[in-house]
C-alpha cells in the first residue's frame, strides 16, 4: 500500500493552514504580527539550550509558541525555541506556525545517534540529506528515499562550524519511532554509509521545501549504535560542549547574508 494511503493527496488543498490558525489567534489578540526575526533556532534538549541561553541576553516570550526566547544581543533578533517536544510531528507543526509568523530561516540543532564507528561522543555532524523514514514528510511531498536541506543555509552553517575543526558531513536516517529502531536497520544503513540517526530532519526539510523557507540541520553525537549495541552518553561533558558549538554556529548562519 502506498503512503499516504490516499493516492494523489499532494494535489489537494488542506482544510486549513498554519496561516489560518495564526490569523485566528491574532483576531483574539493572542499573537503579534510578523516577529521581525532573522531566524529561529530549534532545540530539542532543553537543558543544553538553557545553558546556552544563560550566556546571552535572552528574553522569554510567553505568548509565543515553542517556549520561545528572543536573543537581543545579536545584530538582528533571533528566536530560540525549546521544550516543544521531540520528533517529526512536533517539530514540523511548530515550524509551520513560525513560518506563518514570518520566520524565514531555521537552524535545527540537537543530539543524534552515531551509526559509524568513526564518530565519537561529542562530535559535530552537519546534515546534507536525510532518509525519509518518518511519516510527516510524505504528507508534504511524494515519496522519495532522500530529501535535502536548503543548500545556501547549509553552506553558511558549515562555514560557521569550521572551528575548532570542520564538521563531519553526511546523511542522517530520520525515524520517528525511537523504540522501533532495529539492529537489522542499523546494519543496513551502516553499510550505505549513513552517519547518524535522528527524529526530525527529513520532516523539517520537507516543510521548508513546500513553504519556501530555508532550513539547515546539525547534530552533536550523544549515543551510538555503531557497534550494534545502544551506548548512551547523553550527560557527557563533550555533548554539552558540542551543543554550545552548534548553538553559536547556528546564530552565525542565520545572520549571514
Amino acid at each position: 500500500m502506498p503512503f499516504p494511503n490516499f493516492a494523489g493527496k499532494h494535489a489537494h488543498d488542506a482544510f486549513f493552514t498554519a496561516q489560518d490558525l495564526v490569523a485566528y489567534h491574532r483576531s483574539i489578540g493572542r499573537l503579534p504580527e510578523d516577529l521581525g526575526l532573522a531566524g529561529v533556532i530549534l532545540c530539542y534538549q532543553r537543558g543544553f539550550a538553557r545553558q546556552a541561553l544563560s550566556r546571552q541576553q535572552a528574553e522569554p516570550q510567553p505568548g509565543l509558541p515553542g517556549e520561545m526566547y528572543i536573543l537581543r544581543d545579536t545584530p538582528r533578533p533571533i528566536g530560540v525555541c525549546l521544550g516543544f517536544g521531540i520528533g517529526a510531528p512536533a517539530a514540523a507543526t511548530l515550524m509551520e506556525v513560525l513560518i506563518a509568523l514570518g520566520v524565514p530561516r531555521f537552524a535545527s540543532i540537537g543530539t543524534a545517534g552515531a551509526l559509524q564507528q568513526v564518530l565519537a561522543i561529542g562530535d559535530v555532524v552537519l546534515c546534507d540529506r536525510a532518509i525519509r523514514d518518518e511519516g510527516v514528510s510524505h504528507h508534504y511531498l511524494p515519496t522519495e528515499t532522500f530529501i535535502a536541506p536548503s543548500p545556501d543555509l547549509t553552506e553558511r552553517l558549515a562555514a560557521a562550524l569550521t572551528q575548532p575543526a570542520p564538521p563531519t558531513t553526511g546523511t542522517t536516517w530520520t525515524i520517528d519511532a525511537p523504540y522501533r529502531e532495529t539492529v537489522a536497520e542499523a546494519r543496513h544503513y551502516q553499510a550505505k554509509g549513513v552517519l547518524t540517526i535522528d527524529m526530525e530532519a527529513a520532516a523539517l526539510f520537507a516543510v521548508a521545501q513546500v513553504r519556501g523557507v530555508q532550513v539547515a540541520s546539525a547534530f552533536v553525537i550523544s549515543d551510538s549504535l555503531a557497534d550494534l549495541v545502544w551506548q548512551p552518553h547523553f550527560e557527557a561533558g563533550a555533548v554539552a560542549v558540542g551543543f554550545q558549538t552548534l548553538f553559536t554556529a547556528a546564530q552565525t548562519a542565520l545572520l549571514a547574508e
